[in-house]
C-alpha cells in the first residue's frame, strides 16, 4: 500500500468511525505507528484531519455555533428516537433538569408522562412545550437570553441551581470527544451545564451520532463524569465500545 492509498484509507476510516486512535490505524493498515504519524502529519497540514492525544478525527471536528432553528432540521428521525428512549427513564415525582439544545427539546416535545413531574430548564422552547401539561411543574431559569439557543445563561441561572437537588439532568451537547470530553459551542452554556451537573444525581446525555468525534468551543466535562448516553445506531461502534469500557451506560436507538 503506497502513501496515497494509505491516506485514502485513513480518511475513509475517519468518515466511518468519526474518531480513531493512532494505534488502531496502525493495526488496520498494517504499518508502524511511526509511519501512521507521518501520514497524519501530512494530512493535518492539508487540513484534512485534527489530531489530539493519540487519536485523530476529521478536520470538521471544530464546530461553530448555529441557531437552534437551523439545528432542529438536522438528524430529525434520530432525535425523535432518542427522545422516546429518554421518556422511558422518567419516574413519578422526578425533579429533572432539561438543558438547552434541539435533542433535549425533542425529548421535551415527546414527554407524555402522566405522573407528577418537576422540570427545571434554561430553554424557553422547552418551558413552552411543557407549560400546558397539568401534571408538570415548570421552573424557568432566568438570566441573559442567548438568541442562538433561545435559552438563559449567566450568574442568575447558576445561582438558582446552586440551591437545588434534582434526580436527573438531561443534557444535549455539540461534541463528544473521548479524549477532550463533552463540549458545546458556547462557553456560557458550557459553564451553566457544569452547574446543572452539580445539581443532579444522574447525568443523561442525549446526542445523535453526528456529535461523535466533534469539539465545541466550551468544555462541559470529561466523559467519565456522565452516567448514561442515549444515541442512535449510527454512532461509531469503536467509540461506543470505548465509552462502555469506561462504565458508562449507552443506549442505541
Amino acid at each position: 500500500m503506497n502513501v496515497v492509498q494509505r491516506h485514502k484509507m485513513i480518511l475513509a476510516e475517519l468518515e466511518r468511525e468519526g474518531q480513531v486512535k493512532v494505534t488502531d490505524l496502525s493495526e488496520r493498515l498494517g504499518v508502524s505507528a511511526v509511519t501512521i504519524r507521518k501520514d497524519l502529519t501530512k494530512l493535518e497540514n492539508k487540513k484534512k484531519l485534527f489530531r489530539s492525544h493519540g487519536s485523530v478525527s476529521l478536520f470538521s471536528s471544530l464546530i461553530n455555533d448555529r441557531h437552534i432553528d437551523e439545528k432542529e432540521k438536522i438528524m430529525v428521525d434520530e432525535k425523535l428516537r432518542i427522545a422516546e428512549a429518554a421518556n422511558q427513564l422518567l419516574e413519578s415525582n422526578d425533579r429533572i433538569i432539561i438543558a438547552s439544545g434541539t435533542t433535549v427539546l425533542a425529548f421535551a416535545n415527546k414527554i407524555n408522562f402522566t405522573e407528577p413531574l418537576t422540570v427545571i430548564t434554561a430553554s424557553v422552547k422547552v418551558a413552552l412545550s411543557l407549560y400546558y401539561q397539568q401534571n408538570i411543574e415548570v421552573i424557568q431559569l432566568g438570566g441573559t437570553m442567548r438568541k442562538n439557543s433561545a435559552s438563559a445563561v449567566g450568574p442568575e441561572a447558576e445561582k438558582f441551581l446552586n440551591d437545588l437537588s434534582c434526580n436527573k439532568l438531561f443534557i444535549g451537547i455539540d461534541g463528544l470527544d473521548w479524549d477532550f470530553g463533552l463540549t458545546t459551542s458556547n462557553i456560557g452554556e458550557a459553564h451553566l451545564n457544569q452547574v446543572m451537573m452539580r445539581a443532579a444525581k444522574k447525568i443523561i446525555v442525549l446526542a445523535d451520532s453526528s456529535k461523535f468525534g466533534k469539539r465545541g468551543f466550551g468544555k462541559i466535562c470529561n466523559l467519565n463524569q456522565v452516567h448514561h448516553i442515549i444515541t442512535d445506531v449510527n454512532a461509531p461502534s469503536h467509540a461506543v465500545q470505548i465509552i462502555r469500557e469506561k462504565g458508562i451506560e449507552v443506549t442505541l436507538v
